[in-house]
């Protein structure tokens, strides 16, 4: 018979639609290889609906809490169902960007100058010297995230909205002005790297989403031992967190520096966009591995204890 695979998506996030479109994709690509699958738009009855389901595998494309932060790894590694992606520690730590800058600058990773702000306060006064990114702790997407320039006279204002539902710690870092540069991982093989040129200000979630919102350069233009740094941290990145199956590490890259101090990473993804037109499944087909192929690997990869 063949292999059972649930595909978790949707939930209740902020990243709830790029969810739905990735678990698509993926649903759809997993039965062109021959697996049987069931599309689960996760709730909170998650448990129930997977105890009773009972699958050989759980693909996870939820992005967010609670698919990206460990509280759904927990919940597999309870009901001892093999899942795709990093375990509860990585996912955890990887979702907390906080405690994840620690992780990877004791690994040598470079991150930008920053750390944690409370929303009230950021609001109130400059968190640091301008320019300056200010973004939640635990989100992604772009949702919630605010370039502050040289010229903005107060902070953001939307941070005082009662409707705001980001948290309450945001990550301040330092701007680094330059190019948008990301790279994955899967396994042990590290892909290309990809330059992104954004219509907008800055990478949002329209650029990421939205059509002719942004290009992807793939090989990114920039010199071979910059592209190789970059490929090697995000190797580094991946293994400092603990992740498995397949991340994307985000990077800023200045160029004027002249050399790779210019480079710092921005995060690390341990639930990335997987619709055939994200990040990841370019980077793969770069390297000869189609879609399918791609979400094949992933589910024979699954596994329990990560």
């Amino acid at each position: 018979m063949a292999k059972h695979v649930a595909v978790l998506m949707g939930g209740w996030s902020s990243e709830r639609e790029v969810s739905l479109n990735s678990g698509a994709a993926c649903a759809a690509a997993l039965e062109g290889a021959g697996y049987r699958v069931t599309p689960v738009d996760v709730g909170r009855d998650v448990a129930e609906v997977l105890a009773r389901l009972k699958p050989d595998v759980v693909f996870n494309v939820l992005h967010g809490a609670p698919g990206e932060d460990g509280t759904i790894q927990g919940i597999l590694e309870i009901l001892r169902i093999p899942y795709s992606h990093s375990g509860v520690l990585a996912s955890a730590l990887a979702m907390d960007k906080a405690q994840a800058r620690i992780m990877l600058a004791a690994a040598g990773v470079p991150v930008a100058k920053g750390g944690l702000v409370n929303r009230a306060a950021a609001a109130k006064a400059h968190a640091m010297e301008r320019p300056y990114v200010l973004k939640p702790n635990t989100g992604g997407s772009s949702v919630g995230v605010f370039i502050v320039r040289e010229d903005q006279e107060h902070p953001p204002q939307e941070l005082t909205r009662e409707d705001w539902t980001l948290g309450e710690n945001l990550l301040v870092e330092e701007f680094i002005a330059g190019l948008e540069l990301t790279c994955a991982v899967m396994g042990n093989k590290v892909f290309d790297v990809i330059e992104i040129e954004s219509t907008q200000a800055f990478y949002d979630y329209e650029s990421k989403y939205a059509p002719g919102g942004s290009r992807h350069i793939l090989p990114a233009r920039i010199l071979p031992e910059i592209y190789q740094r970059v490929q090697m941290l995000s190797l580094t990145a991946h293994r400092a967190l603990g992740c498995r199956g397949v991340s994307r590490s985000d990077f800023r890259f200045d160029p004027s520096k002249g050399d790779a101090s210019g480079l710092v990473c921005l995060e690390v993804n341990t639930q990335p966009g997987m619709t055939r037109t994200s990040l990841v499944p370019e980077l793969a087909a770069h390297a000869g591995i189609s879609f399918g192929e791609l979400v094949t690997w992933m589910v024979e990869d699954a596994s329990l204890d990560r």
